[in-house]
């Protein structure tokens, strides 16, 4: 029985969550052989304050990368 967990920052939208559920299942049934009617996905959405990387919470990082978005365009 697999067990997928998918941990992502908030934002997916339904259609793209299902997208995901879709595609990984598919992957399992064809790279492993699995059954679909035996496959788990959970999906979490984290928020971007409760996610870090490169030593900064998301929402921060993001704010910071706003401004070179803007000069870059």
């Amino acid at each position: 029985m697999p067990y997928v967990n998918i941990q992502i920052t908030k934002g997916a939208t339904r259609d793209q969550k299902a997208q995901l559920v879709k595609e990984v299942t598919a992957s399992l049934v064809r790279i492993l052989g699995k059954k679909p009617e035996h496959t788990h996905i959970v999906i979490q959405e984290i928020a971007d304050e409760d996610w870090g990387f490169s030593g900064l919470l998301t929402d921060d990082w993001k704010k910071q990368q706003a401004p070179q978005s803007r000069t870059e365009t």
